[in-house]
């Protein structure tokens, strides 16, 4: 499976509105700590504004929504793993990323046959505290050799001048998020974006 190598993460369906028109064509949807409407309202517009633009939606951890709305793609963390029905998930037709940090973590996301491995953080992240301070762009090397023909998704500390070194190390897509979010012309840098990633 090819995916586009450009994979910016939102936290409401306003990210998407404003850039969707841009030519972001594979984007996550990560709703954090609101009331379950509110969610289920999020993921399904961020859905329909995926569907106009031809362009994948990844919902992060919210399992049940994601197979209710229909959608297609969705993304667990280690934690959720430990709760979500995955054979409901896969039974929907949803298609699996997983994030990795370790050995373990990489042997347990294996062994669930997802459709992309996430590594990271490749560099410091702001986003939140983590005890995996930095892992590497060697690392992305080596979980390549691993993984195979699954893809592998960068994520932690991206910026347009590390993509380079992200891709020459093995992963398949970059992934980011405050690098746009906190960013004072957020459309200015997914366009630098989908410059380097083109």
């Amino acid at each position: 499976m090819t995916l586009p190598r450009f994979y910016p993460i939102f936290d409401s369906a306003d990210w998407l509105a404003r850039m969707l028109p841009l030519g972001v064509k594979l984007v996550q949807l990560r709703v954090k700590d609101r009331p379950l409407p509110e969610t289920r309202a999020e993921i399904c517009r961020a859905r329909d504004l995926c569907r106009a633009a031809g362009a994948a939606l990844v919902v992060n951890d919210h399992w049940q929504l994601a197979i209710e709305a229909g959608c297609d793609w969705l993304h667990l963390g280690q934690e959720d793993l430990d709760t979500a029905d995955l054979p409901a998930i896969r039974t929907a037709g949803l298609r699996l990323g997983i994030s990795t940090h370790d050995e373990a973590e990489l042997a347990r996301a294996l062994a669930l046959r997802p459709d992309y491995i996430a590594l990271g953080p490749v560099w410091p992240t702001i986003l939140k505290q983590m005890q995996w301070h930095r892992q590497g762009v060697e690392k992305l090397t080596d979980w390549k050799a691993r993984i195979g023909g699954i893809p592998l998704i960068a994520i932690g500390g991206l910026t347009p001048d590390r993509a380079a070194m992200a891709f020459a190390a093995g992963a398949d897509v970059v992934s980011m998020v405050t690098d746009i979010t906190l960013n004072p012309d957020p459309q200015a840098r997914v366009r630098s974006w989908l410059e380097v990633t083109a």
